[in-house]
């Protein structure tokens, strides 16, 4: 299938362009989410697409959003095209499945990281000064060793460039005292309940990075949620710890990008075929493991 790398709506007000995602502001209260075939690592959206990756990433939220129902407020509303503007009718074809319609929210521009294991850079922080996040860890754990409790890690939220990880009382700090502890317990929550659903699946979260944002003066969970691209994903039956792990997300992007001795500064490297269709079977099988469905692309 052809990728999808930039959408246009005319007539439409796109109100953001992320990494791989476009935002339009329908003008009603919602909001159209589109999620492109683009991929970023290290913040850095590299130039070679992955085909069908962004209607992967769009079903495999509206699963987790349902899944979680009504013990998770949400902006979620469906992603059924039929509830769309019928002006938009002549572009279904490029926005289907990859299309999400959402109640429109005030986003907190903060990235809330949940982690459940000693990997990426909590292992690169912990090897150097044996915290996580600023917090002190046990001694003696190794990569990907499974922490003796999941672990609360935000970051704030950048449109260009790197995130930078925030400790709890820097957040408190940006948001408020009693905004950051909710923040940190909807994120543990949403983690632990589903690290549990997918370990049953053979798959261990090992952490994650939800967005929130204010819908009617409520705390919502916006953006996309426990996909590959905001997720680490490893085989439960090929855990082993004491180094990295295979998975189904986008670490085998970043460990490839790695050994061609890129400086993980733009412009990104541009990916192989071989690259791509590896990342993309990597993708379908989380989405098949955790939904039981076949993947849509």
């Amino acid at each position: 299938m052809n990728a999808l790398v930039e959408i246009q709506l005319p007539g439409v007000e796109r109100l953001r362009r992320g990494k791989v995602r476009e935002v339009f502001d329908l003008g009603d209260g919602r909001l159209l989410i589109v999620a492109t075939d683009r991929i970023s690592i290290y913040d850095v959206v590299l130039p070679t697409p992955i085909p069908g990756k962004g209607i992967l990433l769009t079903q495999l939220t509206r699963f987790w959003f349902e899944w979680f129902g009504d013990r998770l407020r949400s902006h979620y509303i469906t992603t059924d095209l039929a509830a769309l503007p019928p002006s938009l009718a002549p572009y279904r074809s490029a926005l289907e499945g990859r299309s999400m319609l959402v109640w429109k929210a005030e986003r907190i521009p903060v990235e809330c990281v949940a982690r459940g294991y000693l990997a990426g850079s909590a292992w690169e922080e912990y090897r150097v000064s044996g915290t996580v996040a600023g917090e002190p860890l046990p001694p003696g754990l190794v990569e990907s060793a499974r922490l003796p409790e999941p672990r609360f890690t935000p970051a704030t939220k950048a449109e260009h460039g790197h995130d930078e990880n925030l400790s709890v009382a820097e957040l408190a700090a940006l948001v408020g005292s009693t905004v950051a502890a909710e923040l940190q317990a909807q994120t543990l929550c949403v983690y632990r309940e589903a690290e549990a659903y997918a370990r049953a699946r053979g798959i261990i979260i090992a952490d994650t990075k939800l967005e929130f944002g204010w819908i009617n003066g409520e705390l919502a969970v916006i953006d996309e949620l426990l996909t590959p691209d905001s997720s680490r994903f490893w085989d439960a039956a090929q855990y082993v710890p004491g180094g990295p792990q295979p998975s189904f997300d986008k670490q085998y992007v970043r460990d490839w990008a790695r050994a061609q001795g890129w400086n993980r500064q733009p412009p990104g490297p541009a990916l192989p075929p071989d690259v791509v269709e590896a990342t993309l079977a990597r993708y379908r099988e989380a989405y098949t493991r955790l939904t039981g469905q076949p993947a849509p692309v």
